[in-house]
C-alpha cells in the first residue's frame, strides 16, 4: 500500500527504466530487478508485484464504474482497469463488453426496446442491446447495475448510482486524483472487440490513441499500460503511442480473433512457447496471461504442476500480469475453497501466495484490498 515504504523480495517496475528499454518492463525477472529498494509509489515506478484493480474494485462495486474505480484507488490498489468499446458517434465508452444488457439498466427504458438485436461478436451469438447502437447521450440515460448480482448480492445495493463512464471522464478523474495525492494515477487500458469494430467503420486504436495524446498518457514513461486480447490491436497501438503494451492471452486452447479472421493457425498455446513469446516481445511489453496458464487447474478444479510461462516471459524481457483473482469460492481453484456456498469467501490469501511464489509482476484482482493484504504478506517473507 501507499504507505509501505520497507524492503522486500520484490522490487520497482520503473516506467522509466521501461521508457529507456533498459528494462524492457521485466521486474522480477533480472538480478537487478529483485531485491533491492524498496516497495513503495511515487514518479515512475510502481511497486512489484502490482496489484491491478480489475475493473475497478468490482467485487465490492458495479464494474466500470467511477464508483468501483474510486474505491479501488481509495484502497490503494497500483493501476485501476479500464476497458474501451465505442459508441455509435464514436466515444469511447468502460464497459467489459459491448453488450450492456447484463451491466445497465437498458431493458427497464421502453423508449429503447426496439434497439434489442441479435449480433454475432467474434464468432459468439448474442441478444441483446449493444453500445454500438445508441450515441453518447442516450447511452448516458442509462445507469450501470452489477453483472452477476448472483454471486454479488450485496453490489446490487448500488445498482442506478453511477452511469457509463467515457474514457475521457476517467482520464479528467485520473488528473484529478493524481493532483489531489500528488502522484500520477496508473491506470491498465483494454481495446474490446478491436477487429469488430474495425469492421463496422469505430476503429478503437485511433480513438485510444487521440484521448492519450491529449493527456499526456502516450510516452513511454505515462502511467498507462494498454492492452488487449487481439496482438495485432498491440501491434498498430504501438505505431500510435510509445506506452507499453500488454497482449492478454486466454486459455490454452483458444486463438485471439484477429487470428481466427487473418488465417493465422496459431493458439495461445503456440504464443506462451519461447518463440511466441520471442514474437510478442517484438511488439510488447509485457502479457497478461489467464491464471490457468500460470498453474493449470485439474479436472477436479485443483491447482496442478506450475507452468515455465514466467520463467521464459522474463527471458524475453517481458513482464506477467495474470488474471484474475477473486475471493469467491466459484471462482478459486478447489484447493482453496471454503464449505459449500459458490458465493462465499473462500482462502484468497492462500491462492494469492501461491500465485506470487512463481515470480509474477502483478495480478488483476477483483478485491484489491484483500489483493494488497497478500502482497504485504509475501514481501515480507
Amino acid at each position: 500500500m501507499e504507505q509501505e515504504q520497507r524492503p522486500g523480495r520484490r522490487t520497482l517496475l520503473g516506467a522509466a527504466a521501461i521508457g529507456a528499454g533498459a528494462m524492457a518492463l521485466s521486474g522480477a525477472g533480472t538480478a537487478a530487478a529483485v531485491g533491492r529498494g524498496h516497495g513503495h509509489h511515487g514518479g515512475n515506478e510502481l511497486p512489484v508485484p502490482t496489484v491491478v484493480a480489475h475493473r475497478g474494485a468490482s467485487g465490492y462495486r458495479p464494474e466500470h464504474t467511477l464508483g468501483s474505480y474510486q474505491l479501488a484507488l481509495d484502497m490503494g490498489a497500483h493501476v485501476i482497469e479500464q476497458d474501451v468499446v465505442p459508441t455509435k458517434d464514436g466515444h469511447l465508452v468502460c464497459r467489459h463488453e459491448n453488450d450492456i444488457t447484463g451491466t445497465t439498466d437498458v431493458a427497464a427504458h421502453p423508449e429503447f426496446a426496439d434497439r434489442k438485436t441479435t449480433k454475432t461478436v467474434d464468432g459468439a451469438k448474442l441478444t441483446g442491446w449493444f453500445t454500438e447502437d445508441f450515441t453518447l447521450a442516450e447511452l448516458k440515460t442509462l445507469r450501470a447495475k452489477e453483472r452477476i448480482p448472483g454471486t454479488r448480492q450485496e453490489n446490487t445495493l448500488y445498482d442506478g448510482r453511477w452511469e457509463v463512464p467515457t474514457l475521457e471522464e476517467v482520464l479528467e478523474w485520473a488528473e484529478r486524483e493524481g493532483k489531489r495525492r500528488g502522484r500520477r494515477i496508473w491506470l491498465h487500458i483494454e481495446t474490446k472487440h478491436p477487429s469488430y469494430f474495425r469492421g463496422l467503420g469505430l476503429a478503437l486504436e485511433p480513438r485510444l490513441a487521440k484521448l492519450l495524446r491529449a493527456y499526456g498518457r502516450h510516452r513511454q514513461n505515462s502511467p498507462n499500460f494498454v492492452q488487449s486480447f487481439e496482438p495485432s490491436s498491440i501491434e498498430r497501438l504501438r505505431k500510435l503511442v510509445s506506452c507499453p503494451g500488454v497482449v492478454l492471452l486466454s486459455n490454452a486452447s483458444s486463438r485471439p480473433w484477429d487470428f481466427v479472421e487473418s488465417g493465422d493457425p496459431r493458439t495461445v498455446a503456440d504464443l506462451v512457447t519461447p518463440k511466441g513469446l520471442a514474437w510478442i516481445a517484438g511488439f510488447a511489453r509485457g502479457i497478461g496471461p489467464d491464471l490457468s496458464l500460470i498453474i493449470p487447474r485439474d479436472k477436479s478444479g485443483k491447482l496442478g504442476t506450475p507452468t515455465t510461462l514466467v520463467k521464459d516471459a522474463h527471458a524475453k524481457k517481458l513482464i506477467v500480469h495474470p488474471y484474475t483473482m477473486r475471493n469467491e469460492n466459484t471462482f478459486l481453484p478447489l484447493d482453496f475453497r471454503k464449505g459449500t456456498d459458490p458465493t462465499a469467501y473462500g482462502d484468497a490469501f492462500g491462492a494469492f501466495q501461491v500465485y506470487f511464489e512463481q515470480g509474477i509482476d502483478g495480478i488483476f484482482s477483483d478485491n484489491p484490498d484483500t489483493a494488497l493484504l497478500a502482497r504485504a504478506d509475501f514481501v515480507r517473507k
